[in-house]
């Protein structure tokens, strides 16, 4: 780390004062080979005073130096101190730095896959750890004093977010925690929060970067600045000629073949080409801007890239770099065979490392993505194109970072980036230490305007929303360990509630005062005849009648419309009743359509041929008379329309008269009973009764709008309890919890079976309890289980197998037992109006089964594409560790002398091996 700007007179005494009361701070700041910043110091020597700490600050700005403060005060005070991260390769990399500073036996590391020295005083773990650990009652946490919390704005995750909510309310009172978090807007919601459920907490806001940031577009090759001074209000100017030649390249876009020739088309001009993937990265090395991050949103798209430069004969390393990567690469994959490493295309991706870059995305074998974080990170790999994944929490800077598209599928739709999302991808740019400055790059294509990118560089509202709610595993241990109305009380202080309940003061400030508008509204509707407002309520209600009667007489005109035009046939003549087209004509083509409304094909009068439609007959049409026609109707010839509007003129046919009747709203008779009830009432006659109603008029309009605002906020206050009171009712009804008798009366426990439910930590948590209940996996042997857990864990990309295959016999049936009790349960939360489980997915059954077994990886994964599914080696050992994690804790819950619990336990030993057990401790 660089030492930081230089800060202001005042920053420097508010420092100096600091350090003279703090003398821990002044030890801690002393080991440094830099000058702390202004936040950096004041969060800690905050932490110091026994306050917890809450910092946002940029990425690369330095936060996790106020997370190794605790760490020293740990120390230093004889305590523990558990450093959590949202990510295991977060985590890896944390453990190493610690282990460095403070030795191996100090430094512990908890995560789902490894565990090492887990009793130290200062042990790096996943958030989930710690979560488990908290409802466990694990001994690890005695004498735990500190807790670090990094990238903390994890809690707005949809799916794993609760977590860290979890972990801070359930803390013990008389641990500090340190929360590490980017930059957010809301911040002090956040640390107001943290106040009510923590105690004293100081929050430190910092939106300086240390490393300053260029924004830039390269525009048909040319690299241009998006902005150029600043406007009179202080805000970015965008560069002119920026704009004039992203106009220039839209023109020539435009002008490529498909369009040239075409009215109103520029110049002939060279068709527009976007630069090549070698193109930018030649462009970037000339202008010294690598080490990049090249942003491709695709794991296809990533490969294809490293692929485009490998061929180009791109090299940009020397002879001596290829020999270190040699190096490091042999060390990192020395425990895979050369089976393992042929099936996972290890000499491509070593040449192309070997010659400077590499992909990274989440198909990436995890020791291979280790292995290229290691080399970019020493300078040696100069580009890495990558999915934006690489953007959450690895500590991965670079000189530039640039953006191929402003838009990234989201796994529903192709979604343009948000401002948060563009500057959380562009913080990489800039290493503290190394670069005077960062640089963010936008590829310019059709379409891309260079208004809307400095609308995202320029944005900074990123509000953290907490993504809290209550769920099966949760309900049972919070019953357990609280009790069900303390339990209710823990969610009401939850961040998701809190936030809330904010939001609820804004309602009920408008719902004050529109009920003080409605008063108002009341007194001036007054009528000195008798109550105007029963009067105004009968003008309502005979409104309404009128406008559903309309709506019910139109749609029952449609319909009977409809159905006479499909009673028309070829030759008959009609009468169009208005429009343009009104008058005489005959059907060419009844134009019938089973899908859809009849479009009869017309020739009218004068010549005119198209097609009608029901809404040109707000009556039914009936068929006049008829004409032969002749086989063939050839309406496009003028002769033909010709010849056939004269054989229609000399039919002698006449339009008939118009004075149809249209029954239906004066003979409903609760319309005629409203008429006479408002004709008889006293404000009917009432000289000023038009301008009483309307303040009658604006009164009930008023009074639904906050009708509105009340349900809001009916559904608003105590949602998060009320979730739980129809979880704990769903599984009161399964068995999971029981009502006894308890001191101060009935009261919720927990049953032996919700003591599993407890313990199992899974999307599906409640389904797995469920099918050990039931016995449904007891008879299946440790492959078997391994296919039917995996169902459980796996979620098909998009583009899988419709039916994927499964392994014959138990598994089968086994899978359709576990399906039907899916569906029972869905059906029950359902009727509770709760949060659906996740229906199982087989897709993954047939590779985990054939794992399990023991076979060779080129086998299951050439298995695994023979049954059709396309599944990376990155993929595939993610999954495998998923089903592993739920394995161990059958185990665990079980036990090995139960059969599911026996079966477990060896299936994990079987899958547990080569590319899966790679980097795992």
């Amino acid at each position: 780390m660089a030492s930081s700007p230089s800060p202001s007179p005042a920053e420097a005494y508010a420092a100096s004062r600091r350090r003279s009361s703090h003398p821990q701070l002044t030890e801690f700041a002393g080991g440094l080979p830099f000058e702390l910043d202004p936040f950096q110091d004041q969060a800690c020597a905050a932490l110091e005073d026994g306050h917890g700490v809450l910092v946002c600050a940029p990425t690369g700005a330095g936060k996790t130096v106020v997370g190794e403060f605790a760490v020293h005060l740990a120390l230093t005070e004889g305590l523990k101190c558990f450093y959590t991260t949202p990510i295991k390769a977060l985590s890896n990399q944390k453990y190493a730095d610690l282990v460095e500073r403070h030795g191996q036996d100090n430094v512990g590391l908890l995560t789902g896959d490894s565990s090492v020295n887990g009793n130290a005083p200062v042990v790096v773990m996943t958030t989930e750890v710690l979560r488990n650990m908290l409802y466990a009652g694990s001994a690890t946490l005695d004498g735990l004093g500190y807790v670090v919390m990094d990238e903390v704005h994890y809690l707005a995750d949809q799916f794993r977010g609760a977590v860290w909510e979890e972990v801070i309310l359930h803390l013990p009172e008389s641990v500090r925690l340190i929360s590490l978090s980017a930059t957010v807007s809301n911040a002090e919601e956040f640390g107001d929060w943290l106040v009510e459920v923590r105690g004293d907490t100081t929050v430190v806001v910092d939106e300086h970067r240390p490393v300053p940031l260029w924004q830039h577009m390269m525009v048909t090759g040319r690299l241009l600045d998006l902005f150029t001074g600043s406007d009179a209000d202080g805000a970015p100017r965008i560069n002119p000629n920026l704009l004039r030649r992203t106009e220039d390249a839209g023109a020539q876009a435009w002008a490529g073949p498909r369009n040239r020739g075409r009215r109103g088309a520029p110049p002939r001009g060279p068709r527009f080409r976007p630069p090549s993937r070698v193109d930018v990265v030649t462009r970037l090395d000339g202008a010294g801007l690598l080490p990049a991050i090249v942003f491709v949103f695709s794991r296809v798209g990533c490969d294809a890239a490293v692929a485009q430069c490998t061929r180009s004969g791109l090299r940009m390393n020397t002879d001596s770099e290829v020999a270190e990567i040699r190096r490091i690469v042999e060390h990192r994959t020395r425990d895979l065979n050369d089976a393992d490493l042929r099936v996972l295309g290890y000499w491509e991706w070593r040449e192309a490392l070997e010659r400077g870059f590499a992909s990274h995305h989440a198909g990436l074998l995890p020791a291979f993505k280790e292995t290229v974080e290691e080399l970019f990170l020493r300078g040696l790999v100069k580009v890495v194109f990558a999915t934006e994944t690489l953007a959450l929490g690895i500590n991965m800077p670079a000189r530039t970072v640039v953006l191929e598209r402003l838009v990234k599928y989201n796994g529903e739709a192709h979604v343009d980036l948000t401002a948060g999302e563009y500057t959380q991808l562009t913080g990489r740019a800039g290493r503290r230490g190394i670069d005077v400055e960062g640089h963010a790059v936008v590829v310019w294509q059709p379409g891309v305007d260079a208004k809307h990118v400095a609308g995202l560089a320029s944005t900074r509202t990123y509000p953290l929303r907490s993504s809290f709610r209550p769920a099966y595993n949760m309900a049972v241990n919070l019953v357990d360990r609280l009790g069900a109305d303390a339990a209710r009380d823990l969610l009401e202080q939850s961040f998701a509630q809190f936030q809330a309940d904010r939001s609820v003061v804004g309602l009920s400030r408008r719902i004050e005062r529109n009920r003080e508008a409605l008063a108002g509204y009341e007194r001036s509707m007054t009528c000195h005849l008798g109550d105007f407002a029963e009067y105004a309520e009968l003008r309502a209600k005979l409104s309404d009648r009128e406008k559903a009667l309309s709506r019910k007489n139109a749609s029952a005109r449609r319909a009977e419309a409809a159905r006479s035009l499909e009673a028309l046939r070829r030759g008959d003549v009609i009468a169009v009743p208005a429009g343009r087209r009104s008058g005489l004509a005959i059907v060419v083509d009844p134009g019938l359509d089973p899908m859809g409304e009849p479009r009869p094909l017309v020739l009218t009068e004068d010549r005119w041929a198209g097609r009608l439609s029901v809404s040109d007959f707000p009556t039914p049409v009936e068929a006049l008379g008829r004409v032969k026609l002749p086989k063939q109707v050839d309406l496009r010839s003028p002769r033909s329309r010709r010849d056939l509007a004269a054989t229609l003129r000399n039919t002698g046919i006449e339009v008939p008269g118009r004075d149809r009747r249209r029954g239906g709203v004066d003979e409903d008779g609760e319309l005629n009973a409203l008429r006479r009830a408002l004709r008889a009432h006293p404000c009917h006659g009432c000289d000023d009764r038009e301008t009483h109603a309307r303040w009658a008029e604006r009164h009930r309009r008023l009074a639904g709008e906050t009708r509105q605002l009340e349900q809001k906020v009916a559904a608003t206050t105590h949602s998060l309890a009320r979730a739980f009171d129809r979880i704990r009712a769903l599984l009161t009804e399964r068995g999971y919890l029981a009502r006894e008798q308890g001191e101060d009366g009935p009261e919720d426990v927990v049953t032996g079976h919700g003591r599993w439910l407890a313990r199992l930590y899974s999307e599906s948590d409640l389904l797995v309890a469920e099918c050990l209940r039931n016995g449904v996996w007891d008879g299946l042997d440790a492959p078997e289980l391994a296919a039917v857990v995996s169902a459980l864990v796996y979620e098909s990309r998009r583009d899988g197998p419709s039916e994927p295959r499964v392994p014959a016999g138990a598994v089968t049936d086994v899978l359709a037992e576990t399906m039907r009790l899916w569906s029972e349960l869905e059906h029950d939360e359902r009727r509770h109006k709760l949060e659906r489980t996740r229906q199982p997915d087989a897709g993954f059954a047939w590779t985990a089964y054939r794992w399990a077994r023991g076979e060779s990886l080129e086998r299951v994964m050439t298995a695994a594409e023979s049954a059709g599914a396309e599944i990376s080696a990155g993929d595939f050992v993610r999954w495998c560790r998923q089903v592993i994690d739920l394995l161990d804790q059958l185990r665990d819950v079980t036990g090995t002398g139960h059969p599911v619990g026996a079966s477990a336990a060896e299936a994990v030993r079987g899958m547990r091996r080569g590319v899966v057990a790679l980097g795992v401790s």
